[in-house]
């Protein structure tokens, strides 16, 4: 079993999430997104027009994982929009440089439920996280 500690160095350290979103008239959807995992949440933004942020006004529901397939993380939860802070911004633009804050929603992603597990140790490392 991972420690929760494990998997929240990984939310931190990486550079592309993965969200998956979904909704009756369209169905599934997943695409890559930058974000920051501050707090306790997952924090990421979109276009307001964007399917995403269309998926996510309907059912605010969602999946967000890493890249990775070797060092699996992927939580479960509810998007809530957020104004972002400086604090955020300036966190945000020394992640990823230049960019402009004006330009879509921010949501903050609290896991309801997490699982982590790493390719070299499965079977052994799967581990489920409930908040």
């Amino acid at each position: 079993m991972l420690p929760w500690a494990w998997a929240e160095e990984r939310l931190v350290a990486a550079h592309n999430y993965w969200v998956a979103t979904a909704s009756v008239q369209r169905g599934p959807h997943a695409t890559p997104v930058w974000g920051l995992w501050r707090d306790g949440a997952f924090v990421f933004s979109c276009g307001p027009e964007s399917r995403k942020a269309r998926d996510l006004e309907a059912d605010a529901r969602l999946v967000v994982h890493l890249e990775s397939g070797d060092d699996v993380v992927t939580i479960e939860g509810a998007a809530e929009r957020i104004e972002p802070t400086p604090e955020l911004l300036a966190a945000y633009g020394a992640k990823y440089g230049a960019f402009d804050p004006e330009i879509g929603n921010w949501y903050a992603v609290r896991p309801r439920r997490a699982f982590a597990w790493q390719e070299a140790t499965f079977p052994r490392s799967p581990t489920r996280f409930d908040f």
